[in-house]
């Protein structure tokens, strides 16, 4: 199955790409240029992959959390494709895709805490286990107060995460002075990575989760934001 995925939730902007049993994708940090950078960079991926639009079945995309601005560029753009491909989308976690490289990267772990910053003295946080090679979320995911966030890690975490056993991953933990003294991990994973999402959102169209793109929703976990729904959606 040839699968797209597009993600802009951060200050990041990635694409990558699966066909023929292989992955290749690009990652640029570009803040507050995602919108003029995701076109440019989707045109390269598929050529690179020698693959036109119309072999694209099925997408995948960052639906939060992140940026209000940053999420829906990338849904537009899912919409835009979907419609006019008639494919089945996937809406995947930035914060499950953060643990996804972790896991990757690391195969010691059992445990990764991701976090991005929410401003507003908050994080976006959530817990992931890895089971089979895949980031499996423990709990759910939240926006809440550094302080909560740090309650909710392990009392041994210095020695959990000396021995490799657990990661910390996001700008979350860098972004108050509450959990910074806590990054001491060789694992540097700070913004998702659309080439970390791709398994993610490969095992969801395995297991026939893909969903038309006007039952697809971005996630903010903030009450208070609102946001324009789809055609149909309202």
């Amino acid at each position: 199955m040839n699968i797209v995925v597009i993600d802009t939730a951060t200050e990041a902007c990635s694409v990558a790409v699966q066909y023929q049993d292989k992955v290749i994708g690009q990652f640029s940090v570009c803040p507050q240029q995602q919108s003029v950078t995701i076109l440019p960079m989707l045109a390269q991926v598929l050529d690179d992959a020698g693959l036109a639009k119309q072999d694209i079945q099925g997408i995948g995309f960052g639906h939060g959390p992140g940026s209000f601005t940053g999420v829906r560029i990338a849904l537009g753009m899912t919409q835009g494709l979907a419609l006019g491909l008639n494919v089945p989308v996937v809406g995947m976690s930035t914060l499950a895709t953060l643990a996804q490289e972790a896991f990757t990267s690391q195969p010691t772990l059992t445990d990764v805490y991701s976090a991005i910053d929410a401003r507003m003295n908050e994080v976006y946080f959530a817990h992931y286990q890895v089971q089979q090679g895949m980031a499996v979320l423990v709990g759910k995911e939240c926006v809440i107060p550094p302080t909560e966030a740090l309650s909710k890690l392990p009392e041994n975490i210095h020695s959990q995460i000396s021995d490799s056993h657990i990661a910390l991953v996001g700008t979350g933990w860098e972004a108050y002075p509450e959990l910074s003294q806590l990054v001491s991990s060789p694992i540097n994973i700070t913004l998702p990575n659309a080439l970390y999402m791709l398994p993610l959102v490969a095992q969801q169209f395995m297991m026939g989760n893909g969903q038309a793109i006007e039952e697809v929703e971005p996630v903010y976990l903030r009450d208070t934001v609102t946001w324009k729904k789809l055609p149909g959606k309202e």
